[in-house]
């Protein structure tokens, strides 16, 4: 038998007092759903139009978020529609201001607008610039920030679209530059809203491997909106934490979507980064003959100077006759020798001469010149010279030495008064 439907009486008046025994009836749940959703506020929503369907004046529209899978139906009442300046268009980046709705028959959730707006491109500008002022505000577009490139990088990490003109402008530019360069492909979307994150992917994948010495993203010119993924913040702040230098090639020279500014090289386009990341094989070749001719010059001018050099060394009277040195030094030589033996010998004449004088005044103060002058010297048995009388006894032996030989005496008498002058 069915269960009979409580009375209101002793209906549940909260979700917690149900019970199997005391259930809602599912229209109680659908309306309080209702009234607890339509309850919610007024909000401003920014999407992609994926259906934009009108009916009876009224607009059908299913809206998707620009950048995860993630949509939701939107209906656009005749009153409304009839407000619009432009009617919506698939395809279309929109903002919508919607207030959630329950249709409690059925349970479906949906969301009224009640303005539509399109998108422009001044306001997606305008976006931009904030971002990247923000960013840039940051410090993640700082110089001292830039990594170097490798001067010959020997793998490239590659991100483009598959089969895309950038890829082959990329690799066939490279390639006829310097043949031996290798490449690492990983072909991700390049627009649209997996974009971003595949090229995140992918420059993970990139960054991590040892090999890849720098990684070029590269893509084909394009719509605006077609360039947004390369604005993504997500994308910006990982191409700014990568260890492994980043080319951006995106679209044109007047395509600049703010991956340009973070990156460490911006490359106008993807022929312009194979330019800008491998050095031409010819050009080296080029170079090479300019160095080496450079360097024969170089050293024939210097062995032609230091010839001159030796030249000029021989050419002096030293090394062209080195006799002459010798023989003006045998001259100095003996003139030298002869001034010393001239002086030395004029020496010897003045120390001659000076000995001369000074035996003669030795001689006239010897004792023997005294002799000879009729003095004689009274000595003592013991040797020691008489100077006074008083050393004199009568009888005493004496010795007396005179100018030419000596004798002995006796002393027979002793006068000790002094002798006059």
């Amino acid at each position: 038998m069915p269960v009979e439907s409580p009375s209101p009486d002793t209906m549940p008046k909260t979700a917690r007092e149900t019970s199997p025994e005391n259930p809602w009836p599912l229209r109680v749940l659908s309306e309080k759903l209702k009234a607890h959703i339509e309850n919610s506020p007024v909000s401003w929503v920014e999407g992609q139009l994926l259906e934009a369907n009108i009916r009876n004046g009224h607009g059908y529209l299913t809206l998707r978020d620009v950048d995860a899978d993630f949509s939701f139906s939107v209906t656009v009442w005749a009153s409304v529609m009839r407000r619009l300046e432009t009617k919506p268009e698939v395809g279309s980046r929109v903002v919508a201001q919607v207030k959630p709705s329950l249709y409690a028959k059925t349970g479906r959730l949906s969301l009224n607008a009640t303005d539509v707006r399109p998108v422009g491109l001044g306001e997606l500008l305008a976006r931009l610039e904030r971002l990247r002022q923000a960013l840039g505000a940051e410090g993640l577009f700082a110089v001292e920030h830039k990594k170097r490139l490798p001067v010959l990088p020997r793998t490239i990490g590659l991100i483009t679209g598959r089969d895309s003109d950038a890829e082959k402008d990329v690799v066939q530019n490279a390639r006829l530059r310097w043949p031996a360069v290798a490449f690492r492909i990983i072909n991700t979307a390049v627009q649209g809203r997996d974009a971003a994150a595949q090229v995140m992917a992918a420059l993970a994948e990139l960054d991590a491997d040892p090999a890849v010495e720098v990684i070029v993203i590269a893509r084909g010119g394009g719509a605006l909106e077609d360039l947004l993924p390369f604005s993504h913040e997500e994308l910006v702040r990982a191409v700014f934490a990568a260890h492994t230098p980043v080319v951006s090639a995106i679209g044109h020279e007047a395509d600049r979507p703010i991956l340009d500014d973070v990156a460490d090289l911006r490359a106008s386009t993807p022929t312009d980064a194979a330019k800008r990341i491998v050095p031409d094989l010819q050009e080296e070749f080029g170079g090479l003959a300019q160095a080496r001719d450079r360097l024969d010059r170089a050293i024939n001018h210097q062995l032609e100077r230091e010839r001159q050099l030796v030249a000029a060394l021989r050419a002096r009277p030293v090394l062209a006759q080195p006799q002459t040195m010798i023989s003006t030094r045998l001259e100095d030589l003996v003139r030298w020798r002869e001034r010393s033996t001239g002086l030395l010998r004029h020496r010897i004449e003045r120390a001659r001469d000076e000995i001369g004088h000074l035996a003669v005044q030795v001689r006239a103060l010897s004792p023997q010149q005294t002799l000879d002058r009729g003095y004689s010297v009274t000595q003592l048995p013991d040797g020691s010279i008489v100077r006074d009388a008083a050393q004199l006894g009568v009888g005493d032996p004496v010795q007396i030495r005179v100018a030419a030989g000596r004798f002995r005496a006796e002393v027979t008498g002793i006068d000790t008064e002094p002798v006059r002058p």
